[in-house]
């Protein structure tokens, strides 16, 4: 990915509107605040406002801007009364402090440096080593055949034989993948698909027949005969997210989360039953609602089950066909996997 990224500033804290923030700052908002190393933009955003998710807003409306800004650590960020309406000051290190305004300023900045919109380390292995497919397109893809030497398991500095239908044009590499969970619909029984975790990269040195020669350039396991291999993405390793609301209504629920348990907290990334056909995209927000307890009414002598309230909240970091990842950004109860998800205006 390039090393630059064009950062964008705008009117409101994190792209919020004037009129936005009139209605959604917080009252103890902070008056000032300093940008530090670590921080997120949805974090510092809850400092200001109940709905986090909600700063692009004016970047969402501006056709002009075409990345979402970003901030850095040292910056300071702080509150003024301008004509009866909250307004955000912005001062960048080494510079004056200056009302945000409606026009963008752009500068270029080391993508490392800016401050990332959720956690990147509790996304990272997904971003890049877990993929969702048709069952049948890892029972069809090419299979490591063999090792050196006849060794059994391969890591990083060694070499793999890998045998199959490589379709018309040999890749320059191959991540090899091994077969993971396969998810179904709770509601339908339908196959959403299959988790594939890459286990390592292997570079092709050499090709006859239907036999290609790969080095592993990589391996956080050891290759195993039999493991399956697939050409890489061509793919960003997205940090950054312009959280929005889904543009049609859904309505789904947490199939998974993360380590194979059914509690679920903040940070925790899931597994949901809703994807790319359904309207979601990376930076969807959905809130997640927990059904209500089961109470005895004794006056109609009968159980009855209390409304659902809304429990946490959760951003779509990358989504699939038929399902997506998701991070968990806040849990004011104890979730569990098969909470629904819907909508956040809901």
């Amino acid at each position: 990915m390039s090393k630059t990224i064009k950062g964008i500033l705008l009117a409101g804290l994190m792209g919020l509107s004037a009129g936005a923030w009139a209605l959604d700052l917080k009252p103890d908002a902070p008056q000032r605040y300093v940008v530090k190393k670590g921080d997120t933009l949805w974090g510092i955003s809850e400092r200001f406002t109940n709905d986090a998710w909600q700063w692009p807003e004016i970047w969402y409306q501006n056709e002009q801007i075409k990345d979402p800004h970003l901030i850095f650590p040292g910056d300071e960020l702080g509150l003024i009364q301008v004509g009866g309406q909250t307004r955000v000051t912005v001062t960048k290190r080494g510079e004056a402090s200056r009302t945000v305004k409606l026009q963008p300023t752009a500068r270029i900045e080391p993508i490392e440096s800016a401050i990332p919109a959720i956690p990147v380390d509790a996304i990272r292995s997904f971003l890049r080593d877990n993929r969702v497919v048709a069952p049948v397109v890892l029972d069809k893809a090419p299979r490591v055949l063999a090792g050196t030497d006849k060794r059994i398991l391969m890591g990083a500095g060694g070499k793999v034989y890998g045998r199959g239908d490589f379709g018309p044009e040999v890749a320059a590499a191959y991540g090899i993948f091994r077969k993971g969970q396969v998810y179904r619909d709770p509601e339908t029984d339908e196959i959403l698909g299959l988790e594939a975790t890459e286990i390592g990269l292997g570079r092709v040195v050499a090709q006859k027949d239907d036999i290609v020669t790969l080095e592993l350039e990589r391996t956080n396991q050891q290759v195993a005969i039999g493991d399956a291999l697939l050409p890489t993405e061509d793919r960003d390793l997205i940090a950054n997210f312009y959280p929005k609301a889904p543009d049609a209504p859904v309505s789904g629920q947490i199939l998974a989360v993360n380590g194979g348990v059914n509690n679920v907290g903040q940070y925790d990334v899931v597994v949901i039953n809703r994807g790319l056909r359904d309207g979601l995209a990376p930076g969807s927000v959905l809130n997640v609602m927990k059904a209500g307890e089961i109470v005895y009414d004794r006056v109609a002598a009968q159980k009855v089950r209390l409304p659902e309230e809304r429990a946490g909240s959760l951003m779509v970091f990358r989504a699939f066909e038929k399902m997506s990842y998701g991070l968990i950004m806040r849990a004011s109860r104890a979730l569990r996997v098969g909470d629904k998800v819907e909508n956040p205006n809901n």
